[in-house]
């Protein structure tokens, strides 16, 4: 655990609840600069910015959460979910526009009981394809809707936000003893630790007893996740969970855990991760669920709704906790798994990914929940439309929690990409810092302080538990850090234009999966096989509508060298360009590449057009095959790839 005490400038929690260690920023002090900038603009002028032109059967005018008759479920929410962060990132006004409609409709049409959302009609309404229109009132799809309250209320300081919950939530204290949260559907039971995690924020806002009330009756409700995570094996069956209830659900235990501050909640939390890497986890920092847990087998799918669910509850944890290891964890999902799972102009997703994917076409696989074969082609709606309208949280809220206020008037980088900060440390100074850096490319990150009047305050910056040799420097000047600390510490009187610049040497390591196959990672990044591609956009008049296809052009059936840990970096060539494009995450852009000695292993082969299950290691046969030199890219960089790699002699 990490510090415990009171933030003059930002709301931390209030007792009785425990006081966390940082505090997220409002809405909007964070701007994103080089790199993530661009991610944040194609996304703007891409799907998250025009969803209500590709999609305006469900999130268009018909939509129950604009008044309409039409879908009444959590797609509309899912994408004013990152439609409203984006846009006061970006201070879009147009975007502002779009998700004021949202805002408005829901302010003005809350009943007289406090219920808000969808109008349920007197008789359920008929079936219609495409689209979900029963369950008006399920609690699901209205916590969505919470979170999306909670942010406006930050950036804007709109008091009708407040209003709104308020009296939603003595709605909800009322009813829920009679409708549990898990009447209408069990995705409420599942999914209620985000409500759980507004009904806090707004306490410490407010300071309504009532509230407590309500957060004690939603965890009694909620699935027993705390239980669950505890126990040895949990996960070690098969099609066992949901794998989106899972990464969402995971985060329970330590919301719950503020208000009663017990050990056996956290433990509970870390147990569960061990386990769940431990019988389902995939390199890039996800795990095998299509949709429902299905072990770790390197083409096994992962869902784009559950890396963005995984990196927001890793984000909560983060705040409430200050652990390094769930930074570490945000970082790999974010650098690896979510740049590669859309479209470079975010005009179309996949809805599985794998970490061994050489071909992306129609067809059956050995997915558990599959979609007439169009789960991995990447389209609008192809797969499931879930991901459609949730996949748009994901970077805004990376952004968001690059930076926090720390609980003892200081800054904190937990995070890292190019970006701006404006806070307020101290006794409410405000300063502004620019952060510079090609991370996770690059392993120097450069802050510049920007104040008028020179101040003490803490700067805060995560070591990462990859880096074994980290350096701070101020002014030129060397700071002494003691290696243990996974937080290093730099208090100091801070003047105009003070410059800390923060080194953090990536090695090149292996790690192990299925069949004793390695990855090749190299700080927060993990590499994969570099394979030419051949795009392809296949017209398709069914419900699923246009999608890309996209085959290999080169091959991809290697394994790689078995080499001595100690001999990696002399064996394997790390090649870093000068200079990061605006958009790295490209095949011909990818800003550092790895030559590693491999040999072709010609029985290893496809199949269901996916690569075949992969050759144990090590591979005794292949002494006499000729070795060849191939190039690894970064894993979020490719579309088609091999990143868990047999080893051979």
């Amino acid at each position: 655990m990490a510090l415990n005490a009171q933030n003059g400038n930002y709301t931390n929690n209030k007792a009785p609840l425990k006081a966390n260690p940082y505090i997220q920023l409002p809405l909007g002090s964070i701007q994103a600069d080089g790199w993530l900038k661009e991610q944040l603009i194609r996304q703007k002028n891409g799907l998250t910015g025009k969803l209500d032109e590709f999609y305006p059967a469900v999130v268009g005018k018909r939509n129950g959460w604009l008044g309409g008759d039409g879908d009444v479920w959590e797609r509309g929410p899912y994408w004013i979910d990152g439609l409203l962060p984006l846009a006061y990132i970006l201070n879009d006004a147009p975007l502002k526009v779009k998700a004021q409609q949202w805002i408005e409709w829901s302010i003005k049409n809350q009943d007289a009981s406090g219920y808000f959302g969808p109008i349920p009609p007197a008789e359920e309404p008929k079936n219609e394809e495409g689209l979900q229109r029963g369950r008006a009132r399920d609690w699901w799809p209205k916590m969505v809707m919470l979170k999306v309250f909670q942010q406006y209320y930050e950036a804007t300081q709109d008091k009708r936000a407040l209003n709104l919950l308020t009296r939603y939530f003595k709605y909800q204290l009322a009813e829920l003893p009679k409708t549990k949260v898990d009447y209408y559907s069990w995705w409420g039971a599942q999914r209620a630790g985000d409500n759980l995690l507004v009904v806090y924020w707004l306490y410490n806002i407010t300071g309504d007893k009532f509230l407590l009330d309500l957060a004690e009756l939603i965890h009694k409700q909620s699935f027993d996740w705390t239980g669950t995570l505890q126990s040895d094996n949990i996960f070690e069956g098969l099609f066992g969970m949901h794998g989106v209830n899972v990464a969402q659900g995971m985060k329970e235990p330590l919301i719950y855990y503020q208000q009663h501050p017990e050990q056996k909640y956290y433990d509970a939390v870390n147990n569960g991760f061990r386990e769940l890497n431990l019988f389902h986890g995939q390199p890039q920092g996800l795990f095998g669920a299509d949709e429902w847990l299905h072990g770790k087998s390197a083409t096994q799918g992962s869902e784009l709704c559950t890396a963005v669910e995984m990196m927001y509850s890793l984000e909560n944890m983060l705040q409430i906790t200050g652990s390094r290891s769930f930074a570490d964890h945000i970082e790999k999902i974010a650098f690896n798994a979510l740049p590669t799972q859309s479209t470079d102009d975010y005009m179309a997703r996949q809805y599985y990914q794998q970490p061994n994917q050489v071909m992306i076409t129609r067809q059956k696989r050995n997915f558990l929940t599959d979609y007439q074969g169009t789960e991995q082609v990447l389209g609008i709606l192809t797969g499931f439309p879930c991901c459609t309208a949730n996949m748009h949280q994901g970077w805004p809220k990376f952004t968001q929690n690059l930076w926090y206020a720390s609980a003892d008037g200081g800054i904190a980088a937990m995070l890292y990409a190019p970006s701006t900060v404006n806070a307020k440390v101290a006794n409410q100074v405000p300063v502004s810092i620019k952060e510079e850096t090609n991370y996770p490319f690059s392993d120097i990150i450069r802050f510049t302080v920007q104040t008028k009047k020179a101040t003490e305050f803490p700067f805060l910056l995560r070591i990462p538990s990859w880096c074994k040799s980290p350096k701070i420097t101020v002014n030129g000047h060397t700071f002494p850090l003691n290696q243990a600390d996974s937080v290093a510490r730099v208090t100091r009187t801070w003047s105009n234009g003070d410059v800390l610049e923060l080194q953090l040497p990536m090695e090149i390591t292996k790690s192990k999966w299925q069949e004793n196959a390695i990855a090749v990672e190299r700080g927060p990044l993990v590499y994969a096989l570099k394979i030419e591609e051949d795009w392809k956009k296949v017209k398709s008049k069914d419900k699923y509508g246009d999608y890309y296809e996209v085959r290999p052009l080169s091959p991809w059936n290697y394994g790689i060298l078995n080499v001595k840990d100690e001999e990696l970096q002399s064996r394997f060539k790390v090649s870093i360009k000068n200079s990061v494009p605006s958009y790295p995450w490209t095949i011909k852009d990818a800003p550092v590449e790895i030559k590693v000695p491999a040999k072709v292993l010609e029985h290893w082969q496809l199949y269901q057009e996916a690569a075949g299950p992969l050759p144990y290691s090590i591979q005794g046969t292949t002494k006499k095959l000729p070795v060849q030199e191939i190039t690894l890219v970064p894993y979020g960089c490719t579309t088609l790839r091999i990143s868990e790699f047999p080893e051979v002699r």
